[in-house]
């Protein structure tokens, strides 16, 4: 018997050297270091980790055991959880919807600042707990109540599950501000990646809702903004930049969207696109918009692709503003609160924050924009965890602080 469990130790052991050595080869053979990204080695050995986890979920769910979003989202919410003794922190649900509060002990005279928080993740991970620290840090540092939104997520869930949940919940909040001690005229939204998205998406539809108070300002970190243009500088730039190369980027938009994964190539090169759609949405989606110094001098616009009316069957629902919120008229961007936007240099998502940019300015929004050149995607939720944290990461967490505490 003890021979047996030896030779399944090792079998084991053998199995997991085996994954990593693959995911170190892979990591080698396809990965992009921008030269900007600091303490490189230590990016290089976290991507590696990233792709290890990755495919172990792979091989768990070609097993039936699990899915791959599912082991993914078991690993990383086993992540330490910092303990803030200077705030309470209430677990709750709103309906069906799982939400933490964040509040801070200290008596005050007056209502505080309120933050709806939306984390990131791309619906394959992401969680409050995984973000429990960020939200921490914002309620403490700003001395601001904070709501976080533990909203659906693949594979059980696909869309319109997050913007409904992230509006649901807004809303149920929103109705009993005062009851959990939030200034009506001082309430944030707040979201990172496909939640500043979210964010974007919640403000544009509570437009509708004259009855609740008004958001006064968002704030997007490198949010996603919309599904249909691939291939802006920022994407031809960054697809091979980890955390969110091109592959893991397909893999949560069509997870997220319900398209098969074959669509995928369609959907990066745009043939998908109708050229009639092309022409009405190229104002606010084309390459012309984004300023030079962004453009690589290896740059080449290739969008949209030879049209392909299958692809397009298939994945029509992108156009949908509740999917893509920079297609929403101009009347509604111009009613929208002032924004704080944040952008990486090495992001294939960075375009995405400066098209808003671009459409939110010519409508009169005030737009404060803070862009990082040593940032990557998903960076901010490293700012506290050491060893594994970079200098971008703090710079953008305080950079969030400061922007909201001047609201």
């Amino acid at each position: 018997m003890v021979l047996l469990w030896m030779l399944l130790l090792g079998s084991l052991s053998t199995f997991n050297v085996g994954v990593f050595t693959w995911a170190v080869i892979r990591h080698v053979v396809s990965v992009r270091i921008p030269s900007a990204l600091q303490h490189p080695i230590k990016f290089r050995f976290l991507h590696c980790v990233v792709l290890y986890i990755i495919a172990l979920g792979n091989i768990l769910q070609k097993l039936r055991i699990c899915s791959m979003p599912r082991f993914i989202q078991f690993f990383h919410d086993t992540l330490v959880i910092k303990k803030n003794h200077n705030l309470v922190v209430t677990n709750l649900k709103f309906g069906t919807i799982p939400v933490r509060l964040f509040q801070p002990k200290a008596l005050s005279s007056e209502l505080r600042r309120g933050i709806i928080f939306f984390h990131g993740g791309g619906t394959i991970c992401g969680s409050l707990d995984m973000y429990h620290n960020l939200c921490s840090f914002l309620a403490q540092e700003t001395d601001s109540v904070v709501l976080s939104v533990g909203y659906r997520k693949l594979p059980d869930y696909h869309h319109p599950c997050v913007t409904m949940d992230c509006l649901n919940a807004s809303i149920h909040f929103m109705k009993a501000l005062k009851t959990y001690g939030v200034d009506p005229s001082r309430v944030i939204a707040c979201g990172e990646s496909i939640g500043g998205g979210a964010v974007a998406i919640v403000i544009q539809t509570l437009l509708s809702y004259p009855s609740l108070p008004k958001i006064c300002a968002q704030v997007l970190v490198t949010p996603a903004m919309q599904v249909i243009n691939f291939s802006l500088p920022s994407h031809q730039q960054n697809e091979n930049v980890p955390f969110l190369t091109k592959d893991i980027l397909m893999l949560a938009v069509c997870g997220y969207l319900d398209i098969d994964l074959s669509w995928k190539d369609a959907i990066r090169k745009g043939t998908s696109v109708p050229p009639d759609t092309w022409k009405k949405y190229k104002k606010w989606l084309s390459s012309d918009n984004i300023p030079r110094k962004f453009k690589s001098k290896s740059f080449v616009p290739e969008f949209p692709g030879p049209f392909n009316e299958a692809a397009y069957l298939e994945t029509k629902h992108v156009f949908d503003a509740e999917i893509s919120p920079l297609l929403v008229d101009d009347k509604i961007i111009a009613q929208l609160p002032k924004t704080f936007l944040v952008s990486c240099e090495n992001d294939p998502l960075r375009d995405d924050a400066l098209l808003y940019k671009k459409r939110l300015e010519e409508q009169g929004v005030p737009v404060s924009w803070y862009h990082v050149e040593d940032g990557f995607h998903g960076c901010i939720v490293l700012f506290d965890k050491q060893p594994f944290s970079f200098p971008c990461s703090t710079k953008i967490a305080n950079a969030v602080v400061s922007y909201i505490k001047g609201i």
